[in-house]
């Protein structure tokens, strides 16, 4: 694993909104998570869902999937923190372990030296926050959501976006970096197990075809973090380059460009493929 470097730099593994550790991690400070709503007596209000229930949750489906498990290894998955409006993205030199991500049955959700969103392959700039509604496809949103839902001014109830004092709930707030292709999202983000450690008595997972045993997380002898330190599966041949971190293409460089390009400059990667149709942000 690569340690951090500059400003986010930390040295150690930092826990993340309870449900997870960075390495080498991210110093941005994050978030409550974003409020869903829900209808009640013909009145739609807005709830949170407890953080303790999710711990408990958590803990209930056993701290054994960590490694034991290898099925769904290579699954889609998109890490918590991109349901936050002022999360602006994961680092290249970065790596994290969502270690209680409900989406994977690993229930790992792994996140390589990644940079960017998942769920915003674009990014936005400081001028698309302006020049643009939460609506464009310029811009970022929360996951699965289409930059049309607002809230009062206390975020308890939801209303028209053209209501005075409403606030979209919908849209990040904060500029985003675009996808590297070399380090796109489907090559470094997704579920996977830790396959080796130090700990002689955890059980570690077999990885599958198509799948490397690399080490991302070292023992760094902190307190209760022994269980996410050692080797995950990540695809074959995606293991990071420290040169990655200047690579500069990304998918906003091909959309901008003129003509648009629809393949990288080394003709390695389609754009539509990595980056997302007609050049648009989900």
């Amino acid at each position: 694993m690569n340690e951090a470097s500059g400003s986010r730099g930390l040295s150690a593994l930092t826990q993340m909104s309870g449900r997870g550790y960075v390495a080498a991690g991210l110093a941005t400070p994050r978030e409550p998570s974003p409020p869903r709503s829900h209808t009640t007596m013909g009145k739609k209000t807005m709830t949170r869902i407890s953080p303790f229930y999710l711990l408990l949750a958590a803990g209930l489906s056993g701290l054994s999937a960590l490694g034991c498990e290898s099925g769904g290894v290579g699954d889609p998955c998109t890490p918590e923190d991109e349901y936050q409006q002022g999360f602006n993205g994961y680092g290249v030199t970065e790596v994290n372990i969502e270690s209680k991500s409900f989406q994977c049955e690993t229930r790992v959700c792994l996140v390589n030296h990644f940079e960017g969103r998942v769920s915003c392959p674009y990014g936005q700039s400081d001028t698309d926050l302006t020049a643009y509604p939460p609506t464009h496809d310029r811009r970022c949103r929360i996951p699965g959501t289409s930059g049309e839902h607002c809230a009062d001014a206390d975020g308890k109830n939801t209303v028209a976006c053209n209501s005075p004092g409403a606030q979209n709930i919908d849209e990040i707030k904060v500029p985003v970096q675009s996808q590297k292709l070399s380090r796109n999202a489907q090559d470094t983000v997704y579920c996977s197990c830790r396959c080796k450690g130090n700990d002689a008595n955890a059980r570690y997972c077999e990885c599958p075809s198509g799948y490397e045993c690399t080490e991302l997380v070292r023992e760094l002898g902190l307190p209760g973090k022994s269980q996410l330190a050692g080797s995950y599966c990540i695809k074959a041949n995606t293991a990071y380059k420290p040169s990655e971190a200047t690579a500069s293409e990304t998918c906003a460089d091909a959309r901008d460009a003129s003509p648009p390009r629809t393949q990288s400059l080394d003709q390695k990667y389609n754009i539509a493929d990595i980056c997302g149709a007609k050049y648009a942000n989900p």
